[in-house]
């Protein structure tokens, strides 16, 4: 996913701090400014994005895909210009947190990209700073409906009943296997657990054969990650239906953080689990069963003699559910907008998005429904985890959401893998902290 560390390195709060950075970058770019007030964005309407015939224009194209997905976008990005005469495009990467703090303040200089990456939690956000545009155009133009995506990406593009972003690709947390662990401890590598009870009795398995299988990390990648996860499987929420009050100290909040620490007080985790630490126990044979965004894939398939499978995660609560994200295009609004780079940055959007099977290589799952149901698609490694895109929980695209996190059910999360209080009186203390941010943020982005 770009998402900093793809590879042995990936310190997860590099991803993390696109959410914690958003919020204090969105502020310097103010209020107002929106696509209203831009005679150039109004009248750049054209077919949509079908097509392009004015004066040659080079667009500045920005996105956080620092890691080994970066070369692939950049060659689709090669691919795209060398096919239009009159469109060229310059990509530039940027880590994810210095991005989201340096892109509304660039747009709002006039110095920011024509078209860039944002993930669906920072649309909200954006889109009511005026930094972006609304996309309503392009979908309806080019005939992009919901019955085109996965219902659930596709509702997480939209703000104030207006589109501000066409949907790429979803990254879901995945459950990734040892295969040749697995059968040695005696159980079957081509049929990973899928049921909460088979999973604790594999694990048990494992433990009886030396192997603490499930390493539960304190850190958002990914043990707040699992905990959205099982929270949502056991048919709670992070927040109410407007997002105005936390919900994740519910009982099937206490349920869910209670089932990862009991994995650590039961032995079948290492306490005090580094940042980044189950990942490379992964690699090492030592980390059994890893829980991890698809876009580690790229990750496993060039460590020599790993023998992985993956799989949706497990129905460790009552029913299914697993926390994503996903990347979206989206138009800047800057202050002199060019109607011709609006108009060709809707062609290369239409156009990435239509050859997102490229994209599929470096792990992602390309949000097109055509594309995934491709028989090119089935021969991806993500292809099974695909299947289940229905069962994908997103955050709330409302604005300053990605603020209110780290602070809270991040710590939350934290403290209790730690050990240090216990899940109940960890979440309770995090929820009253995530009503005040929350109401704060009603206030901080009124118009």
């Amino acid at each position: 996913m770009g998402e900093g560390r793809v590879g042995r390195g990936l310190t997860r709060r590099d991803f993390l701090g696109l959410s914690a950075g958003a919020g204090a970058g969105i502020v310097l770019a103010g209020c107002g400014g929106g696509p209203q007030n831009n005679p150039a964005v109004q009248g750049s309407g054209g077919d949509g994005g079908k097509t392009y015939d004015g004066p040659k224009v080079e667009l500045a194209f920005w996105n956080g895909f620092t890691g080994g997905d970066g070369p692939i976008m950049r060659q689709l990005v090669e691919q795209f210009s060398s096919e239009h005469e009159n469109i060229q495009v310059g990509m530039t990467t940027v880590e994810w947190p210095e991005y989201y703090q340096k892109v509304p303040v660039a747009v709002r200089s006039g110095k920011g990209p024509d078209v860039a990456i944002m993930h669906s939690d920072q649309l909200g956000t954006n889109a009511a700073r005026g930094v972006i545009i609304a996309l309503d155009d392009v979908a309806g133009s080019l005939g992009l409906k919901e019955a085109d995506f996965a219902p659930v990406v596709w509702k997480a593009g939209i703000y104030n009943s207006n589109r501000y972003g066409i949907p790429l690709d979803v990254h879901p947390l995945a459950f990734y296997y040892n295969k040749s662990v697995m059968e040695e401890a005696g159980l079957d590598p081509n049929k990973p657990p899928q049921t909460g009870d088979d999973y604790m009795a594999a694990l048990e398995e494992l433990k009886g054969a030396g192997h603490q299988g499930h390493w539960v990390t304190p850190f958002p990648f990914t043990g707040t990650l699992s905990f959205e996860s099982i929270l949502w499987q056991n048919g709670g929420d992070l927040y109410n239906a407007d997002a105005t009050k936390a919900t994740f100290n519910s009982d099937e909040g206490v349920e869910a953080l209670t089932w990862l620490v009991d994995l650590v007080k039961k032995g079948y985790s290492p306490e005090n689990v580094g940042d980044g630490a189950a990942g490379t126990a992964f690699e090492n044979g030592k980390n059994i069963f890893h829980w991890d965004g698809v876009w580690t894939i790229a990750v496993w398939k060039e460590v020599e003699g790993l023998d992985w499978g993956i799989a949706p995660l497990p129905r460790i609560g009552s029913g299914t559910g697993f926390w994503a994200g996903s990347h979206n295009f989206v138009i800047m609004n800057q202050p002199s907008a060019d109607p011709n780079k609006v108009q060709a940055s809707k062609v290369f959007i239409n156009w990435i998005s239509e050859h997102s099977i490229d994209w599929a290589d470096a792990g992602q799952i390309p949000a097109r429904k055509t594309v995934r149901e491709s028989s090119a698609f089935d021969e991806l490694p993500q292809s099974p985890v695909a299947a289940q895109l229905d069962s994908a929980h997103f955050v709330p695209p409302v604005p300053g959401i990605g603020d209110v996190q780290p602070e809270t059910f991040d710590i939350a999360v934290n403290e209790a893998v730690l050990l240090r209080k216990e899940p109940k009186a960890a979440l309770d203390e995090a929820a009253s902290r995530a009503d005040q941010l929350l109401e704060e943020n009603r206030q901080k982005y009124q118009a």
